[in-house]
């Protein structure tokens, strides 16, 4: 009885998003009959296979489940990093997988099945075939999204009346909100660089070396200046000067929070480390002292200051004092950052949504190319498996950094050489650069800290995940489905 009425409930859900619903007519309007032919086609499956249900119930489980399951400490930040960061990390990871499995399943299924040379037979191109599945995952993708989403933020909005009144107010101030975020000097990494090649060729003209040991050279070199743009000794001061650019214009009377981060060598008794903030310019803008702080090191802290301390020019001047007897390291790329209030929660949320929608559009149009011209078992490892040895990029990231993949030498206390450098370090930066098109896009920790995800951001993830790389992925399939000879599939099982 139960298994009937789970038949009815999915032949009607199909019927109505397929057959005489807004998506069918929205569909046929915007890509045409064939393609959207291809996209009822797909939805059919994924009701078949009991997918969309399954995975509806798995995502409304986990956004209901998980935080009954694990308790928050009863601040604003705990209770979003348990509502936000675990069941939007959990969402993304069940779509994911359900993204490469159906993407995989569906075309690999229909060739070795044949099923795919009947549909070929019609008057339609291969690549409509392709971009018809394509877009019929994305719709499946878009509406799971759109479903487990609201119900993260419902409940948001729901369990955030239970906190007390002063965490209900930071969690409206500073986490409910988008904050935008200013550092200091954009274009450090290129000073440094420019530094190091000058004291470079300043050090080689006066004592050349060796052609294999220039690389060392240069690196012991540019380790030495960043270390002294972020190493604070003991009994000295640090200072920042960041401009807030043109958000300084609607910044008048509203306050900033310090977010930090620092590192140490050594350990102190206590696991802390004390620290004092001045913030402003003496006779130009108002000045802020804090008290004294005991901060712990490898972990961010955010630290609200008062408003109207930048001056006419928008320029915020921080200033730590380390007063401890060791040295405290603020790396440069996360060490310091002022945010700012820049938007609401509700739309940045959205925005955030729209992100991870971009990465189900990379891992679908590698699900599909890998079924192009793998069987279903293996496209459903293979497509995976690339991504874990795509995005697991230390290594990569190792032999760039050291230029060369020969790794460290314990004898002479070096990096070791090879000519096959000369062709493999550069290979492995490109490899970064395509991964980094992909990575650098964390809306999961920015709506768990309150930070803005721009349009442009949004736009940016679009043209890069999507556009590009999903792109590249898309053409090859296309290529390889309109180049394969179909009758030959069932044999080749």
């Amino acid at each position: 009885m139960e298994f009937t009425a789970f038949g009815h409930l999915s032949r009607g859900l199909l019927r109505l998003g397929t057959g005489f619903g807004l998506f069918g007519f929205l569909s046929r309007t915007l890509f045409g009959q064939r393609i959207a032919a291809m996209m009822a086609l797909t939805w059919k499956a994924a009701f078949r296979f009991r997918l969309f249900l399954v995975i509806t119930v798995l995502l409304l489980g986990s956004v209901i489940g998980l935080p009954l399951l694990i308790k928050d400490d009863g601040t604003a930040q705990g209770f979003t990093q348990i509502l936000i960061t675990y069941t939007l990390s959990t969402v993304t990871g069940l779509l994911g997988l359900s993204t490469l499995w159906l993407a995989c399943g569906t075309l690999a299924r229909d060739i070795e099945d044949c099923q795919l040379q009947v549909v070929a037979s019609k008057p339609i191109a291969r690549w409509q075939i392709w971009l018809g599945k394509w877009l019929g995952i994305m719709s499946l993708n878009a509406a799971l999204l759109t479903i487990s989403g609201a119900g993260i933020y419902a409940l948001h909005q729901a369990r955030a009346s239970r906190l007390p009144a002063d965490q209900q107010r930071v969690l409206r101030n500073e986490v409910l909100v988008a904050r935008g975020s200013a550092r200091e000097g954009r274009d450090v990494e290129g000073q440094i660089d420019a530094e190091t090649d000058r004291q470079l060729h300043e050090r080689l003209a006066a004592s050349p070396v060796s052609q294999a040991d220039v690389a060392e050279v240069r690196k012991q070199i540019r380790e030495q200046l960043k270390a002294g743009l972020q190493v604070v000794p003991p009994g000295y001061q640090k200072v920042w000067t960041v401009d807030l650019g043109l958000a300084k214009r609607f910044l008048r009377n509203k306050p900033l929070q310090l977010r930090i981060k620092f590192n140490s060598a050594d350990k102190s008794p206590s696991g802390t480390f004390d620290g004092m903030w001045f913030v402003g310019v003496p006779q130009k803008t108002q000045l802020w002292r804090s008290d004294m702080m005991s901060l712990a090191p490898d972990t961010f802290h955010e630290i609200r200051i008062p408003p109207n301390l930048f001056d006419e020019n928008g320029v915020l001047t921080i200033v730590f004092a380390n007063p401890n007897n060791m040295a405290l390291l603020f790396p440069l790329d996360e060490g310091m950052e002022v945010l700012y209030p820049e938007g609401n929660f509700g739309l940045n949320f959205a925005r955030g949504l729209g992100i991870i929608f971009c990465w189900m559009g990379l891992l679908a149009a590698i699900g599909l190319a890998s079924a192009t011209f793998l069987s279903f078992p293996v496209a459903a490892f293979f497509a995976p498996g690339l991504l874990t040895m795509v995005f697991a990029s230390g290594t990569i990231s190792s032999a760039v950094s050291e230029g060369t993949i020969m790794g460290w030498n314990a004898e002479k206390g070096t990096t070791g050489h090879s000519p096959v450098d000369n062709i493999v370090i550069p290979v492995f930066k490109a490899v970064l650069n395509v991964i980094k098109l992909a990575k650098d896009f964390s809306p999961i920790d920015f709506l768990s800290t309150g930070r803005s995800i721009t349009w442009g951001q949004l736009g940016l993830a679009f043209a890069q995940i999507v556009l590009l790389l999903g792109g590249i992925a898309a053409i090859s399939g296309m290529v390889i489905l309109t180049r394969r000879e179909l009758a030959t599939a069932q044999g080749t099982q």
